[in-house]
């Protein structure tokens, strides 16, 4: 991370109008530059950048930030590489990495930077000709190879190992890196990638961290098609997306992504000008890489396969996009074809009618029910909706929701009432409030919010550790808490004091089966005191998030003079979030992605 004071430095040395205007045409008006908005098409100018107050602002299409997030916004870079990028040019200097902050990855760091060079050398030279051939013939040309650092692995059993061993570096590494592989029947570790096109694999800075490779046709006999490095230190695939180092600033540009299936989905269409791409590494999307794509853009247009297989992959990656309050659309290309196989026969333009036919998602899942007549009677009525249930659930966004339940009421025949009930979790079949708090709890709405995730982890430790629950209610009120089981739960905890047992709490049905279920609960949260103040200081951070909401409504009613104070303090705002968020990284680097989506994806 960088330094809070070298940022503060960097913003106050950069000329935000110089940087701006050489993008953006500006033209003086009184102390203020105006220009042709960069992030919508318009005719008169309505963009201004404020040198005085070091933001920039869009009447038009409510675009605003600062100098790190035009950077960011119009070139795809991420916070720290806008930092780094004005820092270089404005003769900041960013202090190295202290030893204190070695995350003691930088051997397999090196180790994999050396594969990646090592794989790149042998597609370009004599071992590589007939890997090259092969992606010559499926239309992929040599500079296509260059940007996205495309590789050979020799049909060799060693010869990554032996040429790593000559550079010092040790096998247990090179294990550790996914690199080299031990069997019971082999002596010595060998290679895991031979005689295969190699894909690095690169998280969102760029920096390679694993590898694809695909076999080339008929070469290895029963080898699967492709084999990916094993997670590790470095790599989890389930939060890493292929291609969004290159493909960021072309997302946010199309304010959409196109999400394929694997590799050379993503290069053949990359290479052929379709740049807003991203490939999952696995069936279908987690969570995790949902969140990352939120970051970057509002629509996601899911091209997997039309098999069984691959419609499966479509809703369940349709339902975490959802989740993370991106909206899902389904391309249908027609039967035997891919993306890749449709740009290299077509070109780009021969995708372009299937994009504009997209559905979304929920249309997509009627469509298929319509087409296999699950609507004809009852008992497949109950399948069909058994079936539409999770997007409902799914859907964040409230008005989303709203008319997805609507469609779905309209088309099934079920009452609007009963299709929101179900869409919080269901009817347990009993009126009783008991009852019905067991299974509110039991089955909570996914949908819930990462604040009121947190609420329930921090309730978690609360319940295991007495002893800490002083100190919550000297950091936390009641109405802190938003959800209100979690919140009653928290106010008898606090009153009660930490020597009380769980029988002298008094609770409503509803907090009761909570605290029963917390009780019972085998989760192993780790370091206990990161978990306490990580939970406490997300749980303080929603009322900044809820200002800066209540912000952007306000300035998209006020009068120019009175848009240019708010917008100042949404400014201020955003710097005391963004340091929250700072600190909440220290505390466990997982949450970041998660609250950094609030401002970077939030209307401005």
């Amino acid at each position: 991370m960088i330094p809070d004071g070298v940022v503060e430095e960097v913003r106050e040395r950069a000329d935000i109008v110089e940087v701006i205007g050489e993008l953006v045409s500006l033209k003086r008006a009184g102390k203020d530059f105006k220009g042709l908005c960069p992030f919508h098409q318009e005719k008169t100018p309505s963009f201004y950048v404020v040198p005085a107050k070091g933001f920039y602002k869009c009447f038009g299409c409510g675009e605003s930030g600062d100098v790190f997030s035009f950077l960011m916004k119009h070139l795809g870079l991420g916070f720290q590489e806008a930092v780094e990028k004005l820092a270089a040019r404005y003769g900041v200097e960013i202090p190295a990495q202290t030893p204190q902050e070695d995350d003691g990855l930088q051997p397999l760091r090196e180790a994999v930077a050396f594969a990646a060079d090592f794989y790149q050398q042998h597609l370009l030279g004599p071992a590589g000709e007939r890997a090259r051939s092969y992606l010559a013939g499926r239309g992929i040309a040599e500079d296509a190879w260059q940007r996205f650092m495309l590789g050979y692995a020799p049909d060799e059993w060693r010869a990554l190992r032996e040429a790593a061993g000559t550079h010092g570096m040790e096998d247990e590494v090179l294990e550790a890196a996914g690199l080299i592989k031990r069997s019971e029947k082999v002596e010595e570790p060998y290679d895991r990638f031979r005689d295969r096109i190699i894909f690095p694999i690169t998280e969102r800075g760029g920096r390679v961290v694993a590898f694809g490779g695909r076999v080339l046709g008929g070469t290895a006999g029963n080898a699967p098609k492709y084999l990916n490095s094993p997670e590790g230190a470095l790599y989890h695939k389930g939060s890493i997306l292929y291609g969004l180092h290159w493909a960021k600033g072309a997302i946010r540009r199309e304010e959409a992504a196109l999400v394929v299936e694997g590799y050379m989905d993503y290069v053949s269409l990359a290479a052929r000008g379709v740049e807003n791409v991203v490939a999952g590494l696995g069936t279908a999307m987690t969570e995790e890489q949902a969140a990352l794509l939120a970051r970057y853009t509002r629509q996601a247009l899911l091209l997997y396969d039309s098999d069984a297989a691959g419609l499966r992959a479509t809703f369940r990656s349709g339902d975490a996009l959802l989740r993370a309050g991106v909206h899902p659309l389904v391309v249908t290309l027609p039967p035997g074809e891919d993306p890749d196989s449709l740009v290299r026969a077509g070109g780009a333009a021969s995708l372009r009618p299937y994009l504009d036919d997209a559905v979304d998602v929920l249309d997509r899942k009627l469509q298929i029910l319509e087409e296999r007549a699950y609507f004809e009677d009852v008992e497949g009525t109950r399948k069909a909706l058994d079936g539409l249930l999770p997007t409902l659930r799914a859907a964040a966004d409230p008005a989303l929701r709203d008319i997805y339940i609507d469609r779905v009421a309209r088309r099934t025949g079920v009452r609007r009432e009963t299709l929101e009930r179900e869409a919080r979790g269901g009817d347990s079949g009993s009126g009783h409030p008991a009852a019905r708090a067991v299974r509110d709890v039991a089955q909570p709405e996914p949908a819930v919010r990462t604040t009121e995730a947190a609420e329930r982890k921090l309730l978690l430790l609360l319940v295991r550790d007495r002893g800490r629950v002083p100190q919550a209610a000297e950091l936390l009120r009641a109405d802190a808490f938003r959800h209100p089981t979690h919140r009653a739960l928290f106010q008898a905890l606090t009153v009660a004091g930490a020597a009380s047992s769980a029988a002298d709490l008094e609770l409503d049905p509803a907090a009761r089966a909570l605290l029963e279920r917390l009780a019972g609960e085998e989760e192993d949260l780790g370091e206990t005191d990161r978990v306490f103040w990580e939970t406490v200081e997300r749980i303080r951070l929603r009322p900044l998030l809820e200002r800066y909401d209540e912000l952007t409504r306000l300035m998209q009613v006020a009068g120019e003079q009175d848009v240019y104070a708010l917008m100042a303090e949404k400014m201020e705002l955003e710097r005391r979030i963004e340091g929250k968020m700072a600190d909440l990284q220290k505390l466990g680097g997982t949450t970041w992605p998660r609250f950094r989506k609030y401002l970077k994806n939030r209307p401005s």
